[in-house]
């Protein structure tokens, strides 16, 4: 098979209720596009049916896929998904499907920026959030503040879960990713810094989910431990 333009991988943990959903409206979306693609599903050791779901999709669209991992966290299945894609780029797409999936057009050739990673933000030129609760909006801005403290300065948005990277960048930053959880993205950009590899954010349509697995006072403090952990581990050269 030739190798596609667009690999979308989707980490999944227990998304039963949206999995089919979400997969009907990617492969709607792809199937009108003039190139070829891909879909990996990182099941992140789903104890629902997620799997046999995907499963199902997977006998009509061979051009789907799934991984079944152990579970670790979404870091862990991000990583396995995009080293198993194969596309010359490789978005990653969260299942709730916060950023509708036609916006992935503003982070890919002819309209995106060229850079090795684009990410979609939600607070670039033009991006919008929609339904967020103020509380939850005041915790976001807060932990970016840290990451511009102790990691990554200069981005305004660093966790948006719509991201788009060069096939090339993906093999070599998430072979060295070591978060399993959800601050894995600031590990991939701090990594991508120190290897010179260039990155650009693009304001996205970002629709709050109430039923996000984030939580948010847990994770934000050991997302801020991770944080440490990165200076730590990556404290040498590159």
């Amino acid at each position: 098979m030739p190798q596609p333009f667009l690999s979308v991988v989707i980490p999944a943990f227990n998304e039963e209720p949206r999995i089919s959903g979400t997969l009907s409206q990617v492969i709607e979306y792809l199937a009108g596009q003039d190139y070829g693609w891909e879909i990996v599903v990182a099941d992140d050791g789903s104890r629902d049916h997620t799997a046999q779901l995907v499963g199902r999709v997977i006998v009509e669209h061979p051009n789907v896929r799934i991984l079944r991992l152990s579970h670790r966290g979404k870091g862990w299945a991000v990583k396995h998904g995009m080293l198993a894609a194969q596309g010359e780029y490789r978005l990653l797409c969260d299942a709730d499907l916060s950023v509708p999936i036609e916006q992935v057009e503003r982070l890919l050739p002819p309209l995106g920026p060229g850079s090795d990673i684009v990410l979609g933000s939600r607070e670039a030129p033009g991006a919008a959030r929609i339904g967020e609760p103020a509380r939850r909006h005041l915790m976001g801005r807060v932990f970016n503040r840290l990451v511009s403290r102790l990691a990554v300065p200069g981005l305004s948005d660093t966790q948006c879960g719509f991201k788009c990277f060069r096939g090339e960048a993906a093999q070599d930053l998430f072979g060295r990713l070591t978060i399993d959880g959800f601050a894995f993205d600031v590990e991939l950009l701090y990594l991508a810094r120190k290897r010179g590899l260039t990155f650009a954010e693009v304001g996205v349509d970002w629709y709050y989910r109430p039923e996000s697995k984030v939580r948010p006072f847990r994770d934000s403090l050991a997302m801020t431990l991770d944080l440490l952990k990165i200076r730590w581990r990556h404290r040498g050269p590159a």
